[in-house]
Order: structure tokens, then C-alpha cells, then sequence
């Protein structure tokens, strides 16, 4: 992970660069909108399972299971093709985000092996452990160089001593720094797309911005496309100040994104057409 300099809080330090602080106040008036709705006073509940599964469709699309929202609340086998598994992983991965947020602050690297063991569901050895050497990596959609086994081990170290420390960067920088790392990393043999943006959405709700859950960026990331989600992650991986601010950039519009969904979500429920 990169930094703008030394600092004792290197995600603070990324909350300095240039446009990112428009781009966090930005963020914070979308969620506000929401939980400002008057749907939310009364069907918060409604709102977060829709937004629960609207993100993972969201995620599963750019994972390359790109399917209709009917299509996914129709279906209730996901294990007939690689796409019936991808959304079967992604909506595993959405249930289990929430009674993992206790456990992130204490021992994030023990949380994403149990994303990995919960989007895999298999009994494979390699199943919640960091990839070793030579070990086949597959995601289709990332093809930036894939660092050695020796890097990610120690980079994840790093962005763990960064969580359980705390920083006093806004909630957007950080989720968008472990979402960004653990899409340059690569950590696991599999889905780490998919666990790379349910831990950004463990941040955003366990740091009090979304707590409801209801602003999922997944939809955002989804709506802007893979070919934009790609281009900013190389900024991301380039690890200079304009690439970081055009990654967190990024990441905060997927997520004002989601919270425009939410918020047609509510004023469909206030017409009583949903």
C-alpha cells in the first residue's frame, strides 16, 4: 500500500490529497439524504435487505455474473453454472458481512479468510489462506501483475496493524484503501473481487457512515462499469497522490450511487409501488 509520506497515520495522510476531501463531504450529504428519508424512520429494515440485495447483484456483475434483479430474487439454486455461483457467492457474502463487524477492528485478516471460506463453500485446502507461490490466482477482471506470496503476506500484515490501530481518516478513505489493496493483492485463489468490496462494505457500516447499511456502493461500482472500476484500481496500484485521490474518487461516487438507489427504493415504498 502506498502513502503520501511518513506519518503515523498513513490513511489520514490520504484524506489530505487533493479532491478527496470534496469527494468525502460529497458522500456525507448522499447517506444523510437517505437516512434523512421518511421511509427510513418507519421500514429501515425493508431498505436494508433491499440494499443487501441490490449490492449483491451489484458485485456479482463485475465478477461477471451480470444478471437481472428478478433474476436473482426468482432463483433459489445458484450452483448450476459458474454465474449461478458467482451470485450464490455474492449474496452469502452479503449476509455474512453483518455479524462480522465486531470481529474486523480485533482481527481483520481473520475476517477475510472467513469471507474467502464463505464465497469459495468449498473444502479445498487452499480455502481462507493467502495464496503461496505458484498457487493459480482467478480473477478475470483484475490483470494488473500479480504480487509474490512474500508481498501479500506482509501487506496484509500492514493493512491489518492499520485497522486495529484506528485512523482518524474518513470512513470513505479507509474502506476504499482495504477494498483497493485486496483488489491489487489478490490474496486468495478466488473471489477476491467479491471479498474485496464486502469488506469495504464491513468499513463503511462498522465505522458509523452507513450503519443501516443502506448506501451499497456495489450498485455504484456496478452502474459505473468495469472498464471505470479497472481504470481508477490502476490508479489505485500506481501508488501516486493523483492515482489514490482518483481510486477514493471513485469509490465515494459508487457509494453516493447506492444511496441514490436507496433513496428511489423509499419514494417507491412511499407511493406504495414497491
Amino acid at each position: 500500500m502506498s502513502t503520501t509520506g511518513a506519518t503515523a497515520d498513513p490513511l489520514a495522510a490520504l484524506g489530505e490529497l487533493s479532491g478527496v476531501a470534496e469527494s468525502v463531504e460529497s458522500v456525507r450529504k448522499a447517506v444523510d439524504r437517505v437516512y434523512g428519508h421518511r421511509v427510513m424512520r418507519r421500514r429501515s429494515n425493508e431498505i436494508t435487505a433491499e440494499a443487501a440485495l441490490r449490492g449483491a447483484r451489484g458485485s456479482a456483475a463485475l465478477s461477471g455474473a451480470d444478471w437481472a434483479l428478478e433474476e436473482v430474487r426468482r432463483r433459489t439454486d445458484f450452483r448450476g453454472d459458474d454465474e449461478g455461483r458467482v451470485m450464490g457467492a455474492a449474496l452469502r457474502l452479503t449476509a455474512e458481512a453483518g455479524q462480522l463487524l465486531s470481529i474486523w477492528r480485533q482481527s481483520p485478516l481473520r475476517v477475510l479468510a472467513r469471507l474467502h471460506l464463505v464465497a469459495a463453500a468449498d473444502g479445498n485446502a487452499r480455502v481462507g489462506r493467502p495464496r503461496q507461490d505458484g498457487e493459480p490466482v482467478d480473477e478475470p477482471l483484475v490483470e494488473l501483475p500479480l504480487p509474490d506470496a512474500a508481498e501479500v503476506s506482509g501487506r496484509l500484515e500492514g493493512l491489518s496493524e492499520l485497522i486495529i490501530a484506528g485512523s482518524s481518516a474518513p470512513a470513505l478513505v479507509t474502506a476504499a484503501v482495504v477494498h483497493g489493496e485486496l483488489l491489487a493483492l489478490r490474496p486468495f485463489g478466488s473471489h477476491n473481487g467479491l471479498v474485496a468490496r464486502t469488506a469495504e462494505r464491513i468499513v463503511l457500516v462498522g465505522s458509523g457512515l452507513d450503519p443501516k447499511s443502506v448506501c451499497p456502493a456495489e450498485v455504484g461500482q456496478a452502474e459505473l462499469g468495469r472498464a471505470a472500476y479497472v481504470a481508477a484500481l490502476e490508479g489505485y496500484v500506481s501508488g501516486t497522490p493523483e492515482g489514490m485521490a482518483a481510486w477514493i474518487a471513485h469509490c465515494g461516487r459508487a457509494v453516493e450511487l447506492g444511496a441514490r438507489e436507496s433513496t428511489a427504493v423509499c419514494e417507491a415504498l412511499q407511493r406504495g409501488a414497491a
